[in-house]
């Protein structure tokens, strides 16, 4: 375990030059794994159920309607530099898309685990944490 969180360190602190040169689906793929581990400690922190429960809420607010849903209403709240990082990853043509989901809502979601992933490896653990954290104040007033 201390060689994978001294591997998480190392990754934070990656050039700019580095990071930006990461492609945004590689972006999205952590950026997935970073929110719903997010996603899964809120729920566990806020209410008590049993694990089928959390699964089942977890769903709710990792899939694409959601993240697509977390975009459109921070838009306004980004920079310029975050809005890129979510349109690059917004325009990478996906190799599947879910039975379930838009392909526009689905692009968002894209987009929006890229820049989860952009501000993890740039290692603005103070942004990525303000974004996360609107989410869940976004999602939950649903």
């Amino acid at each position: 375990m201390e060689d994978f969180l001294e591997k998480l360190q190392e990754n934070q602190s990656k050039k700019v030059q580095e990071v930006r040169a990461i492609p945004p689906l590689v972006l999205a793929y952590i950026g997935d794994a970073i929110f719903e581990v997010y996603v899964r400690n809120h729920l566990i922190t806020q209410t008590k159920m049993l694990v089928g429960a959390y699964h089942r809420d977890a769903i709710g607010y990792v899939k694409a309607q959601s993240q697509a849903t977390i975009v459109r209403t921070l838009e306004a709240e980004l920079s310029e530099e975050e809005w890129r990082v979510i349109k690059k990853g917004r325009n990478q043509k996906p190799a599947t898309v879910p039975k379930n989901a838009d392909l526009m809502d689905y692009k968002y979601a894209t987009g929006f685990e890229a820049l989860i992933g952009y501000l993890f490896y740039m290692g603005k653990t103070e942004r990525l944490m303000e974004v996360m954290s609107r989410s869940m104040e976004i999602l939950d007033k649903r």
